[in-house]
């Protein structure tokens, strides 16, 4: 049996009630430099929650602008059959300006009415189009059917009719400013970086969800809910020589 060395206080010391510098730091909190104010473990738990939440809702913004992008840009133009163009001048403006992105939907030549915005082919055959609205209507010197066209922001009307055979279709709906972003994807190109945006939108959800999982609380077995000390714990007691 090995001996075990007891010291004793002077009789005449006061006992001391205050606790140790390290039972201080503990009591406020692990790891708090000395001095420092403990930070409750309430506001820990709120900031987590907080960036948590903040993490989510940037991804369903994200989620939302990209579902929204897929749908003017590729879905529904391919769906309604149409054709997209993008406004590069301002003769449209205030209601069309540059950047405007058009879905123009083929419309039989003798649908067309007064106020309509039409895209055109500026010469038969060419790839050059212009989009302008229908104030008039005319006829050639063999009677075929013209329409007299303008810009909302051009003080004269276009100087040539438009024959039905240049005529691309009327305007569907447009999309401010979504132009320049079709414009730099491509037409080729835009429903490959429609699927990779939502390919990173997707692994970012997915390990979101993972860290929620793993940082909430784990729930006590029924052992440890009894006061039975979990495998590995020790119980405090008293030594035996």
């Amino acid at each position: 049996m090995g001996e075990t060395d007891h010291t004793r206080a002077p009789a005449n010391t006061a006992p001391n009630n205050s606790i140790p510098p390290d039972q201080s730091a503990a009591a406020g909190g692990k790891n708090q430099p000395a001095g420092a104010a403990p930070v409750p473990a309430k506001a820990v738990s709120r900031a987590r929650r907080f960036a948590a939440g903040a993490g989510r809702l940037v991804t369903l913004v994200l989620l939302t602008v990209l579902v929204f992008a897929a749908l003017v840009l590729i879905i529904v133009p391919k769906a309604a059959g149409s054709q997209t163009y993008t406004v590069l001048t301002k003769s449209m403006v205030p209601k069309y300006p540059p950047g405007t992105f058009l879905v123009v939907r083929p419309t039989p030549f003798s649908q067309l009415q007064y106020g309509d915005v039409i895209t055109f082919q500026l010469e038969s055959g060419k790839p050059a189009v212009e989009s302008h609205r229908i104030v008039g209507f005319g006829s050639s010197q063999t009677g075929e059917k013209t329409l007299i066209t303008k810009g909302d922001n051009n003080s004269v009307n276009d100087a040539n009719p438009v024959r039905k055979l240049q005529v691309r279709g009327k305007l569907f709906y447009a999309v401010p400013y979504v132009g320049f972003v079709a414009n730099a994807l491509g037409n080729q190109d835009r429903g490959l970086w429609v699927s990779i945006g939502a390919a990173i939108l997707i692994g970012y959800g997915v390990l979101l969800i993972i860290r929620n999982l793993r940082s909430m609380p784990r729930r006590p077995t029924e052992g440890e809910a009894a006061g039975t000390p979990a495998p590995g714990e020790e119980t405090a007691g008293e030594e035996t020589a």
